[in-house]
């Protein structure tokens, strides 16, 4: 329980919200003494002691009695700790019946079991602003919660055969190893933090990059303590470190030996949903705002920046608009780098409707040597979130094999701007049935242009809709408002799924077109009176209504109608 020293703040009241509310099991070890500014420590409740913070940053604490206003309050509430503590530990209990003492040994084994089954959650108190309180938490974080040996071994595949792999906590397993945050230092460069599931990564050693199918060398190790790093030759299974040198080591990539192949379960990134134009403001930031948007998407696997070729403009994509009003505050903050941010854009996508046959031929002939490339295509549409497929059903050798995959580059090439509004084309199998070569004049770019050709006259003929991202939303209110939100939702063509009663709140889930949900954060509060809150993420592309349709082609300049 943070911000003890806040004004308002309210321990005992604040644990009774958790239990009534969020269903909990909260049982305070610590209780504190005073509170806003008189806040000076906590009260130990497992090893019956004091802790007064003498110092404004918490650094140094005397650890006495319990002061003798504070102990049958104390008393209190250890009393309660040890009831919710009997059920766990058979020892313990009949120590509490029978009036025996109960050691702080005895407190701690049953706290960690019942941490650890997840039906205890203790509850400690301070200030993380001034420090106190820090120390015992930390304490607490070694004596209660799992370490890598009490979970079971980390299930993993073979990519070769794609059987179940399995790594235990132990130094003597082949190394493996998890990146799963990169980070870019101003200093030493990429850093990439790795989770070690098994075996010794070694400074200088050597390793191989499954995921990428690349071997990676390891410049340096470090553990990073807050504002310093501590360089380390090994790190051993159950350690999280950082790590130089690793190139072309991503989030969510898998480290390991290349005779002991493993990939571990990856980190699922849904695509950027929202994109706005990005300028730098000065000629100076001009210089910088590339760099600095290559390093922000280096870390964040969600954030995708692309140049417009057509407009000049710089894009940037994310999951929301807090993402990106936090990435173009990073640019000024850590890059130093003044950016004008466009209006806010829906990442629309197009697709065909029904099955049609393309055609493309490229003929060019200048003077000496030229071009000639012929393709034919059925192009069909997929099952939502498919992506894109190719397939190549020629048979004779009506087109060399060379120039298969041009073919599919040039459709996958066309497909980066539709026939409707431009945007990029999703949920499409491509299968080359025909076309024709020239012994001479036929080259890579060539068929790679006739298939490109084939692909845009396929896709004028398909019925080319728009696509727009549908977001999964959990809506948490008090019931007295439940009924102006789902009314506010329904406005935003939002479709309710379930409700469920958590406590005293409502939980809605559904889900709503991105489009609409600009800006619900502050609708939210003014319905709610401040007291709901919602989480969204991305769920699926669907087909735009007609009038939204007509709206966005009305906003791009493209008339009216289709």
């Amino acid at each position: 329980m943070n911000k003890m020293d806040r004004v308002g703040a309210d321990f005992h009241r604040s644990v009774a919200m958790i239990r009534k509310r969020l269903q909990a099991n909260a049982v305070p070890v610590q209780i504190p003494i005073g509170s806003e500014s008189s806040f000076r420590g906590v009260i130990d409740l497992v090893n019956d002691r004091a802790l007064i913070f003498e110092d404004q940053l918490g650094r140094e604490y005397i650890e006495t009695t319990v002061p003798a206003e504070l102990v049958a309050e104390k008393r209190f509430y250890r009393e309660q700790l040890l009831e919710s503590l009997a059920e766990f530990d058979d020892q313990l209990l009949s120590n509490y019946l029978d009036g025996g003492k109960i050691t702080a040994e005895q407190i701690k084994a049953a706290i960690r079991k019942g941490t650890l089954a997840c039906k205890f959650i203790p509850v400690l108190c301070g200030t993380s602003f001034h420090n106190k309180g820090v120390q015992p938490l930390i304490d607490a974080i070694v004596d209660y919660l799992p370490s890598p040996l009490d979970v079971p071994p980390m299930e993993g595949e073979n990519p070769d055969t794609g059987d179940k792999v399995y790594r235990k906590v132990d130094d003597n397993e082949p190394v493996s190893a998890l990146a799963f945050k990169v980070q870019t230092d101003n200093y030493v460069g990429k850093l990439v933090f790795l989770r070690i599931y098994s075996g010794v990564l070694k400074t200088g050693g050597t390793v191989y990059n499954i995921t990428k199918g690349k071997r990676e060398r390891v410049g340096r190790l470090m553990k990073m303590h807050a504002n310093h790093r501590q360089d380390i030759n090994e790190a051993y299974a159950g350690e999280i470190v950082a790590a130089v040198g690793l190139k072309g080591t991503a989030t969510g990539d898998t480290l390991c030996p290349e005779d002991h192949p493993v990939i571990l379960e990856a980190i699922s990134f849904p695509d950027p949903v929202i994109c706005v134009a990005i300028e730098p403001k000065t000629k100076a930031d001009q210089d910088r705002i590339g760099m600095a948007l290559h390093r922000l998407a280096e870390e964040d696997p969600t954030f995708r920046t692309v140049t417009d070729h057509e407009t000049g403009q710089t894009l940037i994509s994310g999951m929301g608009e807090l993402h990106l009003e936090v990435i173009v505050d990073r640019l000024l903050r850590e890059f130093h780098v003044e950016a004008n941010v466009g209006k806010r854009q829906v990442a629309y996508k197009e697709t065909i409707s029904r099955s049609v046959r393309g055609e493309g031929k490229y003929i060019k002939q200048s003077g000496g040597h030229g071009q000639y490339g012929h393709a034919i295509l059925e192009v069909e549409p997929l099952p939502a979130g498919q992506g894109f497929e190719f397939e190549d059903r020629t048979t004779g050798g009506i087109i060399p094999k060379e120039f298969i995959n041009p073919i599919e580059n040039g459709v996958k090439e066309a497909m980066e701007s539709g026939t409707v509004a431009g945007y990029p084309m999703v949920d499409i199998r491509a299968v080359l049935v025909g076309g024709s070569y020239h012994d001479v004049d036929s080259s890579e770019l060539s068929f790679k242009i006739a298939g490109s050709m084939a692909f845009r006259d396929a896709a004028e003929k398909g019925k080319a809709v728009i696509l727009e991202p549908i977001m999964k939303i959990d809506i948490t209110v008090p019931e007295e408002y439940l009924g102006d939100v789902i009314g506010d939702l329904g406005s935003r063509r939002g479709r309710i799924e379930t409700t469920e009663i958590q406590g005293n709140y409502q939980v809605v889930r559904g889900l709503a077109p991105l489009a609409e949900m600009f800006g619900y954060a502050t609708d939210l509060r003014s319905l709610t009176q401040g007291r709901g809150n919602y989480v969204m993420q991305y769920d699926h592309y669907s087909q735009a209504p007609s009038d939204v349709v007509e709206e966005i082609l009305k906003t791009q300049g493209y008339g009216f109608a289709i």
